[in-house]
Formats: C-alpha cells, sequence, structure tokens
C-alpha cells in the first residue's frame, strides 16, 4: 500500500513549532529544513519535518557564529548547476552524493545551503548552491568528479 505524503505550509509548520514564520524560511534558506516551492511558497513534507525536529536539537544547538567564522567568511557564493540525468533515480543518487557532502562538511566553511529539483520531463537535475567560496570550490570539484565518473562507467 502506497501512502500520500503530506506538505505543510510554513505557517502550518511555524504553529507547530511555535516559532516565527520568518524563522522557518531562514531555516529553509539556510538549508535547516529541507522544502519544496511550489508557486510562489514553500512547502515542507512531512518526512522533512521529521528529519528537521529528530535532528535539529543536536544539530543546530549554536546559533550564533564564533567571531573567527565572522572574520573568516568574508565572500560567499551561489550556484545554479543544470545537467541531464538519464531518469529519477540516477537524480536521487546524485542528490544523495551531494547530500553526503554537504553533510561531512568542515565546521571551518560555516553555513551553506543545497535545493535540488528533478525535471522529469527534461530528464534534468536542478542544483542550487550558496555558500563560502572553499565549499563552493569543493562542492564543484567534487560534482566535475562524480560527473566524470558517471562518464567513464557509461563507456565500458
Amino acid at each position: 500500500m502506497h501512502m500520500k505524503e503530506i506538505y505543510y505550509t510554513v505557517e502550518q509548520v511555524s504553529k507547530m513549532l511555535s516559532a516565527h514564520p520568518k524563522t522557518i524560511q531562514r531555516y529553509i534558506r539556510e538549508g535547516k529544513i529541507r522544502a519544496s516551492k511550489i508557486g510562489k511558497s514553500w512547502r515542507i513534507s512531512g518526512h522533512d519535518l521529521s528529519i528537521f525536529t529528530e535532528n535539529s536539537k543536536n544539530i543546530f544547538t549554536d546559533e550564533t557564529p564564533s567571531l573567527k567564522f565572522q572574520q573568516k567568511n568574508v565572500a560567499t557564493a551561489s550556484s545554479v548547476i543544470e545537467m541531464f540525468v538519464h531518469d529519477k533515480d540516477n537524480a536521487v543518487n546524485i542528490i544523495n552524493a551531494l547530500n553526503a557532502a554537504l553533510n561531512t562538511k568542515p565546521s571551518e566553511y560555516g553555513k551553506s545551503a543545497m535545493h535540488t529539483q528533478y525535471i522529469e520531463t527534461e530528464q534534468k537535475l536542478r542544483i542550487t548552491l550558496w555558500g563560502d567560496i572553499a565549499f563552493m570550490e569543493d562542492m564543484f570539484s567534487f560534482l566535475s568528479a562524480y560527473i566524470n565518473k558517471l562518464s567513464e562507467d557509461e563507456m565500458l
């Protein structure tokens, strides 16, 4: 039996978590809560909300960046990468690999965010990244190596 995924608005989540809607929007921007944009508003799946609430006690306790980080992080960058993928499974594999890289990044890179979108009709994966320039460089290197490995595997 397949259960239908439930999606919540920012306002609904803010009431559930007793937080201001702008705080929930900031968490989405910062990548703390995964969300999908539907029209002009964000929707948060029940699954992503439960992941956030389970992990938020451990991961997001330090809301104040250290002075060392404030001085080091003088430049950030953002980028949108669009790439052809064969199917949804391929897109999910790439997204999972990027999430793993994002979740294991050194703390010196500070805050960063990633949003992904699979466009099935165009067989396209759209990746939006934001963060410290060194973080962006590492993510681009990782993506480049991953794409090269996929290309090599397809030639065999």
